[in-house]
């Protein structure tokens, strides 16, 4: 079963952001997909994983069905120029490269900001679809286990999860502790505005304003995040209302004054977190009485010091990823042996009962269940050793021909036919 594991995989590793976001998938798109493979292919085993940073499926099959998946993937998508998408894709053909490749990206390993802690919860997520469509088989099950274990041992034995190692992920966490239910103008949509707003989501109490020069883009992140718009032209009442103001407009000089400030004298006690470079407010805002400036440096810093504990901990997360790969490995290998062990158990039973119904006659129904019992405990018995060396001959790769062997000793393919 391993070895049926694959995957194609686009990421932020070889696939710009316009690239990425053209085959972003939510629930919906990602269960029709699903359903779609399930029709087309033999698959089982299917995990359709999409995120801002990467759109993977992972699946089960005998056949190589890599190259199809990604046609279909991009016509569902309305791309019809696949030669010129396709190579985006990588693709997994080897099982324990792709069930690693998925440890790896659960743990947060290949993330653009190492160690991110939303991926756990987005695997979770896909996960689930899977089980609602009835598309995760026992390989996949345990598979999924394993990485939720592993994911336990990152967060309780290293640091890989402590701090906020981005600058939109630090600048949130210093949000949180300025103070209580804050209103927050986040004024200026690029990239970085925008991981603010997604890092925002989901915050108890708080209350965000998006505005941007260009109006659409607010409106089209609204409409993903739930957020309020307003307009660039009425930036400065916005000022007035918001407690925490996010700024990360582009301009050669900074857009929040001291004059702007002195023009809204009455205001409530205000904070500015400059997230632009160059900067965009002033320095001079921190002179008006109850403004609080903090800039892209200060949160730089405290972002580095995360990452820096993050980065160290890399050796000990692998370490921990491949013990956990190596326990899953040794599973998977065991799977192979595990009908016949069945069949064996099942021959075993067999001949138990009939000889048990040749002397039901003969003993009365307190002798006939020490008899049952005895003998039960004897078929274990005698079970055990060939299970356990079918099991270590997994480990070494000579399963077969156990099977083989154990298959002429007990007749196990006939007694499969007359079952």
């Amino acid at each position: 079963m391993y070895n049926l594991f694959k995957l194609i995989s686009l990421s932020h590793q070889n696939a710009a952001l316009e690239v990425r976001e053209r085959l972003a998938l939510n629930e919906d798109s990602a269960k029709s997909i699903m359903l779609r493979l399930k029709d087309f292919f033999e698959i089982t085993d299917v995990l359709v994983v999409s995120t801002c940073n990467r759109t993977e499926v992972y699946y089960s099959s005998s056949v190589d069905h890599n190259d199809e998946i990604i046609k279909l993937l991009l016509i569902e998508k309305g791309i019809a120029q696949v030669d010129s998408y396709a190579p985006y894709f990588q693709k997994y053909n080897d099982g324990e490269q792709a069930a690693r490749h998925l440890f790896e990206v659960a743990t947060g390993l290949h993330s653009q900001v190492i160690g991110d802690m939303q991926i756990p919860n987005q695997i979770k997520h896909a996960y689930q679809w899977s089980a609602d469509l009835n598309m995760a088989g026992p390989f996949l099950h345990r598979l999924l286990h394993t990485i939720f274990f592993a994911n336990k041992r990152v967060a309780q034995e290293t640091f890989f999860r402590d701090g906020a190692a981005s600058v939109s992920y630090a600048a949130v966490e210093l949000m949180e502790g300025l103070m209580p239910n804050p209103k927050i103008l986040v004024a200026g949509l690029g990239e970085i505005g925008t991981d603010v707003c997604r890092n925002l989501v989901g915050k108890e109490g708080v209350e965000v304003t998006l505005i941007n020069r260009t109006r659409s883009k607010a409106e089209d992140l609204s409409g993903e995040l739930g957020f309020r718009v307003a307009d660039m032209a009425d930036l400065e009442k916005e000022v007035a209302i918001a407690d925490i103001i996010i700024s990360s407009i582009a301009m050669d000089k900074p857009y929040f004054t001291k004059e702007m400030m002195v023009r809204l004298r009455g205001m409530s006690f205000k904070y500015f977190v400059d997230l632009s470079v160059p900067r965009s407010v002033s320095p001079e805002v921190e002179e008006i009485p109850g403004v609080m400036l903090y800039t892209m440096d200060s949160i730089r810093s405290r972002a580095d010091q995360a990452l820096e504990k993050r980065l160290n901990a890399i050796p000990k997360v692998r370490e921990i990823i491949s013990e956990a790969v190596s326990e899953f490995n040794d599973w998977s290998k065991e799977m192979v042996v595990s009908p016949t062990i069945q069949k064996l158990k099942g021959a075993l039973e067999q001949i138990r009962r009939e000889e048990l119904t040749r002397f039901n006659k003969s003993l009365n129904e307190v002798e006939m269940e020490k008899v049952d019992r005895i003998t039960a405990s004897m078929m274990q018995k005698i079970l055990k050793l060939p299970v356990l060396q079918l099991k270590a001959a997994c480990k070494r790769g000579e399963a077969e021909t156990l099977i083989d062997v154990l298959n002429d000793l007990f007749n196990l393919e006939k007694e499969k036919s007359d079952h």
